[in-house]
């Protein structure tokens, strides 16, 4: 029998991000260089990038049950899903309430399954791995070929993509710019990628992986990650919020004195169910935009 699903999300990003912060010194450090020209692009309120950032991603599929062995159109019906949320096309925007509608942006950034491997041969980009593993953690074992898991694609060139069951209630983790590079990408639970297939939930329309997909360009959650308020997303174009906000929340949710309005909980970077998450604002743009400008200059085109 399949495992159930999650009915309220949790992401391990942060709980990577304090791992890594403790086991690579020099990760504060580039850290640190990379939120200084993060400050420098805000300050344009915009970015300079122009055109569409193209980036070929390779999805590996660790599997040990039938199950969990995702189809190929399982992985495409994610491609898709996730540059109808990064291009702003995706429908259900228009469900943002108005307030903040003109704040729907387009990322401009699209995602391709990769079509050659590093050595330059012909794929599918869609990688099947068996495994002896149950589940995984967020330790990172299942980047690792040797822990069970698989070996990234050169991370200067690829966006990975690791599909997998995950351990402790996870719906995935991703590993922000600046961080070692043979971990580099996403880490997403089987029954929470994709459309179709084994998606189930309330975690059926690929936006577990736009979420984390947003992480691994540096954004933060929209709440800032603390419980007083006193957190933040380092954009200001989000309203500060108090706590993560789960399920289908009713517009305005109020907190942290950001009324009348409130939360903007349907934001992808919110934990909000699949069906209610709709936007990226433009800051949140420029922040990721910066990301490809620096620690990710290398990957697309």
């Amino acid at each position: 029998m399949a495992p159930k699903v999650r009915t309220r999300r949790r992401c391990g990003t942060m709980q990577n991000y304090y791992r890594l912060l403790e086991q690579d010194p020099g990760f504060r450090v580039r850290l640190a260089a990379l939120e200084g020209r993060v400050t420098a692009r805000l300050a344009l309120a915009r970015s300079p990038r122009e055109g569409i950032t193209r980036i070929p991603v390779v999805v590996h599929v660790l599997h040990k049950t039938k199950d969990e062995r995702i189809t190929a159109a399982q992985a495409r019906s994610q491609i898709t899903a996730l540059n109808k949320d990064f291009r702003a096309t995706n429908a259900d925007k228009t469900r943002v309430p108005s307030v903040w509608r003109g704040l729907v942006a387009d990322a401009r950034v699209q995602f391709t399954l990769a079509t050659k491997d590093p050595a330059g041969k012909k794929t599918t980009g869609i990688i099947h791995v068996a495994t002896t593993r149950t589940s995984f953690d967020v330790d990172d074992s299942v980047k690792s070929k040797a822990a069970g898991g698989a070996d990234a694609w050169p991370t200067d060139r690829y966006l990975n993509m690791w599909v997998c069951s995950l351990g402790g209630g996870l719906l995935g983790y991703a590993q922000f710019p600046a961080g070692p590079a043979k971990t580099d990408g996403v880490v997403i639970l089987n029954r929470a990628f994709g459309i179709r297939g084994t998606a189930a939930a309330p975690f059926h329309l690929g936006r577990t992986t736009t979420h984390e997909v947003g992480h691994w360009l540096n954004l933060r959650h929209i709440w800032g990650d603390t419980d007083d308020c006193t957190g933040t997303d380092f954009v200001v174009d989000t309203p500060n919020a108090q706590h993560p906000n789960y399920g289908k929340p009713k517009f305005p949710h109020v907190s942290c004195q950001n009324g009348p309005n409130g939360d903007m909980f349907m934001n992808y970077m919110d934990y909000v169910d699949d069906d209610a998450m709709f936007m990226f604002t433009p800051q949140q743009v420029v922040r990721m935009q910066a990301s490809l400008d620096g620690a990710r200059s290398g990957i697309g085109r």
